[in-house]
């Protein structure tokens, strides 16, 4: 299957600032993509290079299959955007604002519209200029929605959005997804991520330093696992498992840093005792995503 977005060698260098180094990447149809990294590392650049707005120092990238500098025009027709600097005209209506959108790309189903409208709780009929930070930000998602893209690419879509709204436009993402469509999500919201994202890439300094499955990330990841037993154990007898990093026993319980295989722990538990009980805390991804960025000595 052709995928969704790819790039190869992609680099971007502002003078002597290196924003993206060799960037290597594959984004399929079908999944949501979250692009995760702070400020600085290089996520917005990368958005802005794969769209064409500004050109790589060196490498390419494609959407679709399409080069994304030979075919910009024609891949305006299969992609969605939300900026993470979102502009528009203050004296338009957000109806106004759509249907400058929808001109652009040849029109569009207004019936869709106005159902995206109602789940965003959005008044499409007051000035732009009139309306919050949200709901500036729920007619960006619109604007980017309302032709069914193939291809959704978000640059911190959230921003404003109060709780309901951020479970709805989660739903809506997973619906994308559902449909063989491909969101690509850039967010500092990592719950958001971990509640919606299939795979997640990481950045860091430019680099791409890892793409993982949110499910494999979370099982490498160290949790906290505590066993209860009816005696007296050995802390030993659990230092020997792999994935093990930390055992403290206190009388008939032990307290685990774990990022093994839940399975040979268990094993071992009961092969030695009798085990009454088990409370285990998985690590999130904001507990993941700062190993990535805790600079070493």
């Amino acid at each position: 299957m052709t995928p969704a977005i790819r790039t190869e060698g992609l680099t971007k260098h502002y003078g002597e600032v290196k924003a993206l180094i060799d960037l290597d990447m594959e984004v399929r149809l079908g999944e949501v993509f979250g692009f995760l990294g702070p400020n600085g590392s290089g996520k917005t650049t990368m958005i802005r290079t794969i769209l064409d707005l500004i050109r790589p120092t060196a490498g390419r990238a494609e959407i679709l299959g399409m080069d994304t500098h030979e075919k910009a025009v024609e891949l305006r027709n299969h992609i969605g955007y939300v900026p993470g600097d979102l502009a528009m005209y203050p004296s338009l209506t957000g109806r106004d604002t759509l249907t400058y959108f929808a001109n652009l790309r040849g029109g569009v189903d207004w019936s869709y519209v106005d159902e995206l409208a109602e789940r965003l709780s959005t008044n499409l009929d007051i000035k732009v200029g009139d309306y919050s930070s949200g709901n500036r930000q729920k007619l960006g998602i619109i604007q980017a929605f309302m032709n069914r893209p193939q291809v959704l690419v978000m640059d911190e879509p959230s921003t404003g959005l109060d709780p309901l709204m951020q479970r709805e436009f989660q739903k809506m993402m997973r619906e994308v997804a559902a449909e063989g469509r491909c969101v690509f999500l850039s967010s500092h919201t990592l719950s958001e991520v971990q509640r919606v994202a299939d795979r997640v890439g990481i950045i860091r300094h430019g680099r791409l330093v890892d793409v993982e499955s949110v499910d494999d990330l979370r099982s490498k990841a160290i949790r906290r696992v505590e066993l209860f037993f009816d005696t007296d154990i050995e802390a030993s007898i659990f230092e020997a498992v792999a994935g093990v990093r930390e055992a403290k026993a206190n009388q008939h319980s032990i307290v685990l840093s774990f990022d093994g295989h839940m399975d040979q722990l268990l094993k071992t538990a009961t092969d030695n005792y009798h085990l009454v009980d088990i409370s285990s805390q998985e690590a999130d991804l904001e507990e993941i995503f700062l190993t990535y960025y805790r600079d070493e000595d």
